[in-house]
């Protein structure tokens, strides 16, 4: 178990530093939280390679568990207010199967629209749209982003929908209704500080609601020429015993 836990916590730092080494001739795009998305889009003609992990841990009545979430994604600026991104890969690395620890999961793609500036307008909002399909599950995911700058300081929230089906013939269906909302303050052009919640609440079946679940941490963002990278822990706040206790998530972005 603790090698598995090193192994994965050593490549998200190799990830890191290669990042904050890499040249930077170019501004990267400014992404400032890990849970909640930005209603600004990437300038048109840009392309971005984003690699996430995320790691989730449990300790209770099933024992520990540790299990580490990877995205593989491409975001393309097709205009100044439109943005679409494919998912290469997303797979997990799950310590629970003895047989096939690493799972490829889906792919997909993402489509984000800027409605409204968060600096100029007395709100900034965008739409999101998400479908990811992989060989015995699809998912459709629809948000609605808010954000407000404040100078130095930016507040998002998202509000998602999300439908599952798993299954080999999809038969297994599940919404979820989840919030997030982020604080981030800039204290240079290159880094910034804040704070992110996540609440989400899972509907099996599409019938009655499960109960709540809220994680909440703090988050740092870093900018350096052609790369960005987020790093954010959330701690359960809440007491659901079969959920994660710790999230943690790094980002590290790459303007082409």
């Amino acid at each position: 178990m603790k090698h598995r836990s090193i192994s994965a916590s050593t490549l998200a730092l190799i990830l890191l530093s290669g990042a904050l080494i890499a040249p930077a001739p170019l501004l990267a795009t400014e992404r400032k939280f890990a849970f909640s998305y930005e209603v600004t889009t990437a300038p048109k003609g840009t392309v971005e390679l984003e690699n996430w992990v995320t790691w989730k841990h449990s300790d209770n009545a099933a024992g520990k568990v540790d299990r580490f979430d990877f995205r593989h994604e491409l975001e393309f600026g097709i205009t100044d207010r439109f943005q679409a991104a494919v998912y290469l890969a997303n797979w997990t690395y799950d310590d629970r199967n003895p047989e096939k620890k690493a799972a490829y999961q889906n792919s997909g793609i993402e489509l984000i629209y800027n409605l409204t500036n968060p600096t100029t307008d007395f709100l900034g909002s965008a739409l999101y749209l998400e479908a990811l399909a992989g060989d015995e599950n699809l998912e459709l995911e629809g948000k609605l982003l808010l954000q407000k700058n404040f100078g130095p300081l930016i507040v998002a929230y998202n509000a998602v929908l999300e439908a599952k089906w798993e299954g080999s013939k999809l038969e297994e269906r599940t919404g979820e209704f989840a919030e997030t909302l982020g604080v981030s303050y800039e204290l240079t052009k290159k880094f910034s500080l804040g704070a992110e919640l996540l609440h989400e609440v899972e509907f099996p079946d599409w019938g009655a609601a499960e109960e709540a679940r809220v994680w909440a941490g703090p988050n740092v963002s870093v900018r350096a020429g052609r790369v960005s990278a987020v790093l954010a822990g959330l701690f359960q706040v809440t007491d659901v015993d079969e959920e994660p206790e710790v999230q943690t998530r790094l980002i590290v972005g790459f303007t082409f």
